[in-house]
């Protein structure tokens, strides 16, 4: 291989992949924030829900972990959105958006997964803080949502930054249904300029780049907000 011409190559390519950054992180957040939405009241639900709601969710979140995301892609974007796309009711919507289909797809898994991180945060806060919030008087509702999540979202953030990084590289998954994200314009250049190896490494590179950021972002906020003095139930 060339090097002097695989560089210049990456070179000449890199304002166009760094266009696709744009579309990778609109991904990322919208994704983010749609698992966060819906991870919350999963995990409430799955902790302090009935059997048949806890049932419910443990559904959801299998159904979601066990089906691959590139199989989902295809499903929601060439099936479901597609169809609903066709119906009067949501007609002019955007539906039908390949960017629209990957934030769904990816946005709903990531909440399964993230409703498992802010369970497991919920549960290892003492049983006796709910208990106490009962004797002041307070529903179940404004305890859980006044004492129980801030300290469980708190707790929640270094599993939410490992989240961050597989949800990132699942993200390049998108440009199977046509999401001009960074790996759509890394194999578009390849095509042309016929250096794959390099156009993929420096795909490699801006990824790289990207999960250190948001990672590093994510650590930065855990430290803010740590609660001081914390210890995990069962621990020292």
């Amino acid at each position: 291989m060339d090097f002097t011409l695989a560089y210049n190559a990456a070179h000449e390519a890199l304002p166009y992949m760094l266009g696709g950054v744009v579309w990778t992180v609109g991904l990322i957040v919208g994704a983010m924030l749609l698992g966060l939405a819906f991870g919350v009241p999963l995990a409430v639900l799955h902790v302090y829900g009935p059997w048949p709601v806890r049932r419910a969710v443990s559904t959801y979140v299998w159904l979601f972990r066990g089906i691959p995301i590139l199989v989902q892609m295809y499903i929601f974007y060439f099936g479901l959105l597609a169809w609903l796309s066709g119906l009067p009711l949501f007609a002019g919507l955007g539906l039908d958006s390949p960017f629209v289909a990957a934030v769904l797809v990816l946005g709903l898994t990531s909440s399964a997964y993230q409703s498992q991180i802010f369970r497991g945060a919920i549960q290892s806060l003492h049983a006796g803080q709910l208990k106490a919030a009962r004797a002041l008087g307070m529903t179940d509702a404004q305890a859980i949502r006044s004492i129980i999540l801030p300290q469980a979202l708190r707790l929640s953030i270094p599993g939410w930054s490992n989240e961050y990084s597989i949800l990132l590289k699942d993200s390049a998954l998108a440009f199977t249904i046509g999401v001009v994200e960074i790996m759509a314009r890394m194999r578009a250049i390849a095509s042309t300029t016929h250096e794959p190896v390099s156009m993929t490494f420096l795909a490699g590179i801006i990824f790289f780049v990207l999960t250190w950021v948001g990672v590093k972002a994510l650590n930065i906020l855990e430290s803010r907000v740590r609660i001081a003095g914390y210890t995990r139930q069962g621990a020292a």
